[in-house]
């Protein structure tokens, strides 16, 4: 049988790799060790995410997990306990994860305001990335973590849910085929009937501690600021740590349209929104319109959330010959 190094082999594949690929792989030092930076929510998912690979593709290792919380630091060993039988070893700092030679890959999912920069780092190590999204949402850091990875030899991808989805891919074939005639316009109405991401009796903001962490890490190049535990779970909420509905829905939202038509950035975006329903401590608005036109494809997207009500969600594509809708919100494939 033939056999490939690890170090080749990453080099030259994603990392979510076919059976038929790791069949070529022999050899415990041949597996690939993956690590986790950042274990809260997105990252119990990503764990989730391994453990179905493995059922097809089992030649991987959790091999560490990294988190500024104690807490969920070992929330994570114990659940790759659960997942895996073995437990990955645990750093509070990326730094040290990021020194393990035999480390191959990382899956980020830290606050959103610190994916730019963990990417840089774990690139500049000389390790393959899997990046939730928003890659970032201040230009300057966008920009960095471009140059480090156009710079580099990495495998690096952004995880952006719905363009993988076989039903959303049926829905570009559809429009590819030109089944719908001329591709006028794309809706898309997503809401949420509650205050999203505040959870005033949050069982997290309760628990921590500043000495657990370490907050001006945490913080990572934005201003300093006294420790405040909501900011630290509920940062999407916050206008220093992200935009809300714009880093979060509206990025799958327009990603979907920029899928469907092939086209990248829009030639003119208006937005307008704010505070409308939920006067609590958040920044970000929640409710929020855009529409942007696509001039080489003729086409108008629009889009729009509150977290006010969410009867009638649902997402159209209209063309001269026929209109695919969708009800439901985020993605929904009905």
């Amino acid at each position: 049988m033939d056999t490939v190094s690890r170090r080749e082999f990453l080099a030259t594949s994603t990392m979510l790799l076919s059976a038929r690929s790791y069949s070529r792989i022999v050899g415990a030092n041949d597996r690939i060790q993956i690590g986790l930076i950042g274990c809260g929510h997105r990252s119990a998912g990503h764990r989730q995410m391994l453990k179905l690979s493995a059922d097809t593709d089992p030649n991987f290792d959790l091999r560490s997990v990294c988190d500024l919380w104690t807490v969920n630091r070992q929330r994570a060993v114990d659940d790759a306990q659960r997942l895996f039988g073995h437990r990955p070893k645990a750093f509070q700092y990326s730094e040290e994860m990021l020194a393990d030679r035999e480390l191959d890959a990382v899956m980020i999912a830290t606050g959103d305001h610190q994916h730019a920069r963990v990417l840089a780092e774990v690139v500049r190590a000389g390790k393959d990335c899997y990046c939730e999204k928003p890659m970032a949402n201040t230009v300057d850091d966008a920009k960095l973590a471009r140059e480090v990875v156009v710079a580099s030899d990495r495998v690096v991808q952004m995880g952006s849910q719905w363009l993988s989805c076989p039903y959303q891919q049926q829905v570009r074939e559809i429009i590819r085929s030109g089944k719908l005639g001329k591709l006028v316009s794309i809706s898309q109405s997503w809401n949420y009937n509650g205050p999203r991401w505040h959870v005033p009796k949050d069982d997290n903001v309760a628990a921590i501690r500043e000495l657990d962490t370490d907050w001006k890490r945490w913080l990572l190049g934005r201003a300093e600021r006294p420790f405040d535990p909501r900011t630290y779970f509920e940062f999407r909420i916050f206008k220093d740590f992200s935009g809300g509905i714009t880093d979060q829905w509206y990025s799958h939202g327009s990603g979907l349209a920029h899928f469907y038509l092939d086209t990248f950035v829009p030639d003119d975006t208006v937005s307008n929104g704010g505070i409308f329903a939920w006067h609590d401590v958040r920044e970000n608005p929640d409710t929020f319109q855009s529409v942007s036109t696509f001039a080489k494809s003729e086409v108008l997207y629009s889009y729009s959330t509150t977290f006010g009500n969410a009867y009638g969600d649902h997402t159209i594509i209209r063309g001269t010959r026929g209109t695919l809708y969708s009800p439901g919100g985020e993605g929904s494939p009905q």
